[in-house]
């Protein structure tokens, strides 16, 4: 089988939940190649028209699997090979994208969401799947708290509680953040920007607590990082957290208030243990593998449609 996949390419990177999706797929004896798009808005993107027709002559994909609406839109120009697109909450969240992201929904041969709350707003009537992104396990090794300290260079008896994102992107709240830990000022906000995968990882194990406090999210992977690494978690019930988290000792769901976060955070950074957040991506099947695996099938049972 070959799949095409159409990403937003930046700078000649594609996101790397999706860049590590597309791998676990590969794993699994599919054929895959990627069609980067690199324009801004609905103009941008429509220009990448000839050089996608050009691209589907050439690899002759059995499927073409998109990531995000507007990919979905582009991708959906051509109605001979079937699309499968995949939404990730920016698009379904923000009303501008949404009304791109629906004219998507509709051409699409199989839709994937990525979070039961988007899937509420679209209520899609058929040929669609819930399937979030999954994680590499494999990139998130256990270390001791004073080693990943020590590779981090930070403080071995200070208390850290870490941004689930740049202070700078608005749609993560960082004044929430801020303002709730004004009651926590025994820790240290660090904000999540500018490290590699392997800092990250470290970071994750050197820290007390993840904090999320964003307006929107889809599925996001920042808290499957987290909890690959035992990480303790604090969040308002945003994507899909509430059910990843759901169970976990040490992580918690706060209101939107900054007395509700304080408290909540006092709550995480009294928890001195490891999560139990690596088993529980196991147990939901939610290693790349595993997420694979379902995608994989949406794939043969297109195809099998599409041959019959």
């Amino acid at each position: 089988m070959r799949v095409l996949v159409v990403a937003r390419c930046k700078n000649g990177h594609y996101a790397p939940f999706i860049k590590e999706q597309v791998e676990a797929i590969e794993k699994q004896g599919v054929e895959c190649r990627f069609f980067g798009v690199d324009g801004k808005g609905i103009i941008g993107y429509l220009r990448h028209l000839p050089k996608l027709t050009k691209s589907i002559r050439e690899f002759r994909p059995d499927i073409i699997h998109a990531h995000y609406g507007l990919c979905g839109l582009l991708a959906n120009l051509q109605r001979r090979i079937p699309v499968v697109t995949t939404y990730h909450g920016s698009d379904i969240n923000n009303p501008r994208a949404f009304r791109l992201s629906k004219r998507s929904i509709r051409l699409s041969r199989f839709n994937i969401f990525v979070s039961q709350k988007n899937l509420d707003v679209v209520q899609p009537r058929k040929d669609f799947a819930l399937i979030p992104c999954g994680i590499n396990l494999d990139e998130y090794p256990i270390i001791e708290k004073s080693e990943a300290r020590r590779k981090m260079k930070l403080d071995r008896a200070s208390k850290y509680v870490l941004f689930a994102g740049a202070f700078d992107n608005p749609v993560k709240n960082a004044s929430l953040a801020l303002s709730a830990m004004k009651q926590v000022p025994e820790a240290e906000l660090l904000e999540l920007k500018g490290y590699s995968r392997t800092q990250v990882a470290h970071l994750m194990q050197a820290v007390d607590a993840l904090l999320m406090t964003s307006l929107t999210e889809g599925s996001p992977q920042v808290i499957k990082e987290a909890m690959a690494c035992g990480c303790p978690i604090v969040s308002v019930d945003v994507g899909d957290v509430k059910t990843r988290i759901s169970g976990l000792n040490g992580c918690f769901i706060s209101d939107r208030s900054i007395d509700d976060i304080a408290a909540s955070l006092q709550k995480a950074l009294a928890f001195v243990e490891r999560t139990s957040g690596r088993d529980a991506i196991i147990k939901d099947g939610l290693t790349n593998y595993q997420i694979a695996r379902k995608i994989i099938d949406c794939y043969t049972g297109l195809v099998r449609f599409s041959g019959s």
